[in-house]
């Protein structure tokens, strides 16, 4: 399912960097930049001038590193 179809399901919340905080992703803005260019994290949109991030990619973020530490390889 493609981004475009997820949002004709619900609507797009998208995060900021204090939301970011709120869901417990602590990292400094140059450690984000730094995961984002390896790779490790994802891309942000930009609505306006700030970066944000689609909830759902966050979630997905956060379930894969609960998912590393339980496979034992974080």
């Amino acid at each position: 399912m493609d981004a475009i179809e997820m949002h004709r399901q619900q609507p797009v919340r998208l995060f900021g960097w204090d939301d970011l905080q709120a869901k417990g992703i602590t990292s400094s803005k140059p450690t984000i930049y730094r995961r984002i260019k390896a790779g490790q994290f994802p891309k942000p949109v930009y609505p306006g001038k700030s970066p944000a991030w689609p909830e759902h990619e966050i979630d997905a973020y956060l379930l894969s590193l609960i998912a590393q530490r339980d496979r034992g390889s974080a």
